[in-house]
C-alpha cells in the first residue's frame, strides 16, 4: 500500500470519463492549461516590474 500505479490511474481516468464525458474533460484540460499560462505570465510580469523598480532607484551616496 503506497504508490499509485498505471492500473489505478486508468481506473481513475475511466471514472472521470464516465462522470464528465469526453467534451467536458477536454474543456477542463483547456481551462487548466490557460490557467497555468496566465499564472506564469503573471509571475513574469511581476518579476519584470520588480526589476524596473530596483533599476529606477538611485544609488545612495556614501557619507564620509
Amino acid at each position: 500500500m503506497g504508490s499509485i500505479g498505471a492500473p489505478e490511474l486508468i481506473v481513475i481516468a475511466l471514472i472521470a470519463l464516465l462522470l464528465f464525458g469526453a467534451g467536458r474533460i477536454a474543456d477542463i484540460g483547456k481551462g487548466l492549461g490557460q490557467g497555468i499560462k496566465n499564472f506564469k505570465q503573471g509571475l513574469k510580469e511581476a518579476s519584470d516590474e520588480d526589476d524596473d523598480k530596483s533599476s529606477d532607484k538611485p544609488a545612495k551616496a556614501e557619507k564620509g
